[in-house]
């Protein structure tokens, strides 16, 4: 698209994952995790690099087989449990400045979103470029939405965790909820530095459907997706 703007995905991925050992390079669906990630951005339109953070020689090595770049090692001290996505992110910042510059946009693509498409990716940079955003994020509907929530008293009686006046309103009336999935989080990189928030004021929500949103943070998750994405392939 004429007069686009300049795009690198950072795709982040440590190796010290310890609730799933290896996790980004496990197969899901036949292929390593990442690899469903790398694939979507390299389809995309949109972007002009994609490069991937990572710690480890295994990741790197994955990474690089299909199709991404691994153009730097990611420092020890941005790849501990305690460490988080905004560090990583800076960290590429700056490396990009000094090595040709800094992009338009960084977007920021975690692999644990394996469902997220191309289209999804080519939306979210033309929303930025439409209303000339600082950041946009990828959100879904939240389900089950947020007035279903409950909380428990001390004594284990059940109550209401939002207070409403429509207790008994049918769901279809429900307003709108959204949440954020994870999936991709698009950001310019001076607001990035001046915020040191992936969502600052005036972010834009990019919408997606919850079939192309579920961020895998479990053993069980990672098994449905991959029964989801085998499903699709066959």
């Amino acid at each position: 698209m004429p007069g686009s703007p300049d795009i690198v995905a950072l795709i982040p991925a440590r190796g010290g994952s310890k609730g799933i050992p290896r996790k980004n390079v496990l197969p899901v669906g036949g292929k390593p995790l990442i690899a469903w990630t790398i694939e979507a951005a390299l389809q995309s339109s949109s972007l002009t690099r994609v490069i991937v953070s990572t710690d480890n020689e295994e990741i790197a090595d994955v990474a690089q087989q299909h199709g991404a770049e691994v153009p730097f090692m990611r420092p020890a001290e941005f790849a501990t449990d305690a460490a988080g996505s905004l560090g990583v992110a800076l960290h590429a910042l700056d490396w990009l400045a000094a090595h040709g510059g800094e992009p338009d946009y960084l977007l920021l693509l975690q692999p644990t979103s394996p469902l997220r498409t191309s289209a999804d990716i080519d939306g979210a940079a033309r929303l930025a470029a439409e209303r000339d955003a600082d950041a946009v994020l990828g959100i879904c509907e939240a389900a089950p939405h947020p007035w279903l929530a409950c909380q428990l008293t001390a004594d284990g009686q059940l109550g209401a965790f939002f207070c409403t006046t429509d207790e008994h309103l049918p769901r279809q009336q429900y307003p709108p909820a959204y949440v954020l999935n994870g999936a991709l989080y698009l950001n310019r990189p001076a607001s990035l530095r001046g915020t040191r928030s992936f969502q600052p004021p005036g972010a834009l929500g990019f919408i997606m459907p919850i079939e192309r949103s579920q961020d895998i943070d479990s053993p069980w998750e990672m098994r449905m997706v991959d029964l989801l994405l085998r499903s699709v392939e066959n």
